[in-house]
């Protein structure tokens, strides 16, 4: 299994039903720690060692609530083939994919999205950067589909990879010109140029998290890129 979702009593019990009918053993994966991704995993380990179906949750190292920390090159065997933990952070600073070369195959978690061309980068500074190479990173592995958390696959990765990257570059160039042309811009004022509409609430919080990151891009803070 690969992010169990939250912590929801119904959904974990939903889950742990449906996966031990025929389950020997389970291993739960996590690309990342967000709140829609990870924190069902104890839960549902717990209920699924307690229907006497072992289970362990492995995800980035550094992560809470981890029973197996991987790296990028760790392989977790599965009844259909390895899977390769690859390192693609950004959308979170600690984010793994799962490669699957049997079927030039990889799980993306939040790194794209199935529909759309942006997701939120905004974590921490150097995200921006980071984020652009784990792109490459995915697409140096030649794979046939992505499968993202949210969404339908991505049956053209060259293409939706190049969509991704459209976007993210777009945003650092307007960055870039609104700077240049006033370096005392407030991230409020970068804010209305970059998205040129009114936010509320927590859009707007996490769009002033992406500019924040957008603009430690474009003035070399906290990236080595």
């Amino acid at each position: 299994m690969i992010d169990p979702g939250p912590d929801s009593e119904a959904h974990v019990r939903a889950v742990a039903v449906a996966v031990s009918v025929e389950a020997r053993r389970v291993q739960i994966l996590v690309t990342h720690g967000h709140p829609d991704h990870a924190p069902a995993a104890r839960p549902l380990a717990s209920a699924l060692n307690q229907a006497g179906v072992p289970a362990e949750i492995a995800g980035p190292a550094g992560l809470e609530g981890i029973d197996i920390p991987l790296v990028g090159g760790d392989r977790v065997p599965t009844d259909d083939g390895e899977l390769v933990a690859v390192d693609t952070p950004g959308h979170a600073r600690l984010h793994l994919a799962f490669h699957w070369p049997e079927r030039r195959a990889l799980f993306v978690g939040d790194l794209l999205l199935g529909k759309g061309d942006t997701v939120w980068v905004g974590e921490y500074a150097g995200s921006v950067a980071d984020y652009l190479r784990a792109l490459e990173r995915v697409r140096a592995l030649e794979p046939s589909v992505l499968y993202p958390a949210h969404g339908p696959p991505l049956e053209d990765p060259s293409e939706a990879i190049d969509r991704f990257v459209s976007h993210r570059r777009e945003r650092i160039r307007q960055v870039q010109e609104a700077l240049a042309s006033d370096p005392t811009r407030s991230t409020e004022e970068l804010l209305a140029i970059v998205y040129g509409r009114e936010l509320a609430g927590q859009a707007r919080r996490a769009a002033l998290l992406s500019v924040e990151a957008l603009r430690a891009h474009v003035e070399g803070v906290g990236s080595d890129a």
